[in-house]
C-alpha cells in the first residue's frame, strides 16, 4: 500500500485539521467532534446536515457553505458516525427553524443519525429526515436494507441546500425531499477497487482486464463482472439500467452527473460524458438541462466512476442546482 498519510489511525482526523486550515474562511471544525460546520452567519434559516465515513471526499465536507450543507459529520474510515457526534452536527446547525439530515442508505448511517433525531428533539430541535436510495444496480447488498445511497446524495444536498437558503420552512423542504428522492437514480462501474488506509489492502479483487457493474462507493459487489470495454459500451449499459428504471419519454428533462470514484482522471470522465450525450440527447431524445462532470463521492482510490440522472418534474430544481454556493468543491 502506497499512501501519504503518517499514522493510518489518525488519517481522519488528520484530514479534517488540514481541511479546515486551507478553507478556513469557508469552514470551521467544531471541537472535539468530527463536525466540520460552515462559517455563515446565522439568520433564522432551516440547517442542512449529512455525514457518513470519511473516503469519499469531497463529500460531505466539501459541500459545507452557503447554499449547501450547515454542518458535514465524519465518521472513520467507510463507517459511520457515533449518534453523539451527529448530535453534535445538528446542533452547531440549528439556527432555531429546525434541522434537516440527509442520510445515505447504509444500515449503520440510518441508525445513527436516527438516533442522533431523536436525541436532539430531547434538547428541542426539531428534526426532518430523508434516506437518499439512488443506487439501482442491486437490492439488499452489503451494509443495506434496500438500495444504497451514492453519488446521487450531492444534488440532493445542492437542491435541498438551495431550498433552506432561500428560506424554505423545514416541512417545505421534506416535502420537496419527499418528492426529489424517487427522481435521482445512480448506477456505476469500477475498474480497481479501493485500498482503506486503516485495513491496508484492496476491498476485493478484480483481473487486470475486467470491469464490475453496480459495485458501490465501499467496494460491494456489484451485478455482472465482464472483461474491460470502450467507454461507449459503458455508458451504453449504464444508461439502460437507467432507462429501465425511469422509463423515460422523449423531450423529458433531467440533470446528469458524471461522478468520479476517486483514481479516474478527467480526461476519462469528459470522454463518457460525451458517450452519455450521444445516448441520451442524440438518440433518447431527453433534454440535460444541468450538467455536472468531476469527483464528488468517491471510494479513496478506486478506479471507476457513476452516472445519475434527476428527472426534473418540478422547474424549481433546475434553479436550485444553478443556484449560487460557496463551498470548497461544488
Amino acid at each position: 500500500m502506497k499512501k501519504i498519510i503518517n499514522n493510518p489511525d489518525q488519517v481522519v482526523d488528520e484530514m479534517l485539521n488540514g481541511l479546515v486550515f486551507a478553507y478556513d474562511s469557508l469552514v470551521e471544525r467544531i471541537p472535539e467532534t468530527m463536525v466540520v460546520h460552515r462559517k455563515v452567519e446565522k439568520n433564522a434559516k432551516v440547517g442542512l446536515v449529512s455525514g457518513g465515513g470519511s473516503g469519499h471526499e469531497p463529500s460531505h465536507a466539501g459541500f459545507v457553505g452557503k447554499g449547501m450543507l450547515s454542518s458535514a459529520v465524519a465518521g472513520q474510515m467507510f463507517t459511520s458516525p457515533t449518534p453523539d457526534q451527529v448530535l453534535e452536527g445538528i446542533k452547531a446547525a440549528d439556527e432555531g427553524e429546525g434541522v434537516f439530515l440527509v442520510i445515505k442508505n447504509y444500515t449503520g448511517d440510518v441508525m445513527n443519525f436516527e438516533m442522533a433525531q431523536e436525541l436532539a428533539e430531547f434538547e428541542d430541535i426539531e428534526v426532518e429526515t430523508i434516506v437518499v436510495d439512488d443506487d439501482i444496480a442491486v437490492e439488499d447488498s452489503t451494509w443495506t436494507a434496500g438500495k444504497r445511497g451514492i453519488a446521487g446524495t450531492v444534488l440532493v444536498h445542492k437542491i435541498l441546500g438551495a431550498a433552506a437558503e432561500e428560506g424554505k420552512s423545514l416541512q417545505e423542504i421534506k416535502e420537496i425531499a419527499d418528492k426529489l428522492i424517487p427522481n435521482v437514480k445512480s448506477i456505476g462501474v469500477a475498474l480497481s477497487p479501493a485500498t482503506n488506509p486503516e485495513v491496508g489492502s484492496p476491498g476485493f479483487e478484480i483481473a487486470e482486464d475486467e470491469i464490475e457493474f453496480g459495485v458501490g462507493i465501499h467496494g460491494e459487489p456489484g451485478y455482472r463482472r465482464e472483461k474491460l470495454q470502450p467507454s461507449k459500451d459503458l455508458a451504453k449499459e449504464l444508461v439502460d439500467k437507467l432507462k429501465e428504471a425511469f422509463e423515460w419519454s422523449e423531450g423529458e428533462e433531467y440533470a446528469v452527473l458524471v461522478n468520479g470514484m476517486g483514481a479516474t482522471p478527467l480526461m476519462e470522465q469528459f470522454v463518457f460524458m460525451n458517450d452519455v450525450k450521444k445516448l441520451l440527447v442524440d438518440d433518447e431524445k431527453l433534454s440535460l438541462s444541468f450538467r455536472k462532470v468531476g469527483d464528488y463521492m468517491t471510494s479513496i482510490d478506486m478506479e471507476g466512476l457513476s452516472l445519475t440522472l434527476v428527472k426534473l418534474v418540478d422547474d424549481k430544481w433546475l434553479e436550485y442546482l444553478n443556484a449560487p454556493v460557496d463551498v470548497i468543491s461544488w
